[in-house]
């Protein structure tokens, strides 16, 4: 089986700076992985454990410095990182985002069998990407993926969250699944993993190499926009402790002011 797992690097900083054009500047900025793209690595692996004729590709966009996240979850077992780095895919919204990435695996890692993204990006929290992918690509997606039970004669069989419970899902390869948070630990680097990714080439590919027009990637190419970015306003209340039910009653009910 051939994976590409879909990773992001998010700002781990309170310090965000904005662009003129109200995205986030990213260049020079201290970040690490999204939360949620671990999950989608973890999920990747797991699949590697139970089916030993899987490659890993780790795919990103952003800046330069995504280099070292590529080789972090290279060390911990993907078995390469590809990054699409260009000031063109810059202040891209989530559709423009999708179209791009979607368009790299198509043109550049065609022959796969799964996408795994993160259900979340913690810097804009849409979920939108993952199925944006999808659509490039033309193919079947799963979203809010807990657990992966079985992969097998060309299907994956997944556990899926839903408002009011779970439900299990059984779809065809080649598909895009979103994945959440777990409970587990997250697989941790051995020194083998480790001296691979010092060793290792991310390849790297820019707007020219995916066959796109100016008009279809980052700022030109996104349908959306950020009017204005802004801190919200940190507000003190006063908090009352409630010592038993019948003091909450009567605040629900209007009988005494909280």
């Amino acid at each position: 089986m051939k994976i590409v797992v879909c990773i992001k690097q998010v700002p781990d900083t309170s310090d965000i700076k904005w662009t003129e054009n109200n995205t986030i500047q990213r260049e020079g900025l201290e970040s690490v992985i999204n939360p949620y793209d671990v999950y989608a690595v973890e999920f990747a692996l797991k699949i590697k454990n139970f089916c030993k004729d899987t490659k890993i590709t780790a795919l990103s966009m952003g800046p330069q410095q995504a280099v070292d996240m590529l080789k972090k979850v290279i060390a911990l077992g993907v078995d390469e990182g590809v990054l699409l780095s260009d000031k063109k895919f810059a202040a891209a919204d989530t559709y423009a985002t999708g179209k791009t990435i979607g368009t790299a695996i198509k043109t550049k890692l065609s022959d796969f069998d799964l996408v795994i993204c993160g259900q979340f990006a913690v810097d804009g929290d849409t979920a939108q990407t993952g199925p944006s992918i999808a659509n490039t690509l033309d193919i079947p997606q799963v979203t809010y993926v807990k657990e992966i039970i079985s992969c097998e004669n060309g299907f994956v069989t997944l556990r899926r969250e839903l408002e009011d419970g779970e439900e299990i899902v059984k779809v065809k390869l080649p598909a895009l699944i979103c994945v959440l948070q777990d409970s587990f630990e997250p697989t941790r680097a051995l020194i083998n993993g480790v001296i691979k990714a010092q060793n290792s080439e991310i390849k790297t590919y820019g707007f020219e190499d995916l066959g796109l027009s100016a008009e279809e990637v980052g700022l030109k190419g996104s349908p959306t926009y950020v009017s204005r970015a802004f801190r919200p306003e940190k507000k003190c209340t006063e908090c009352k402790f409630l010592e038993s039910v019948e003091d909450l009653a009567k605040v629900l009910t209007g009988g005494q002011n909280a």
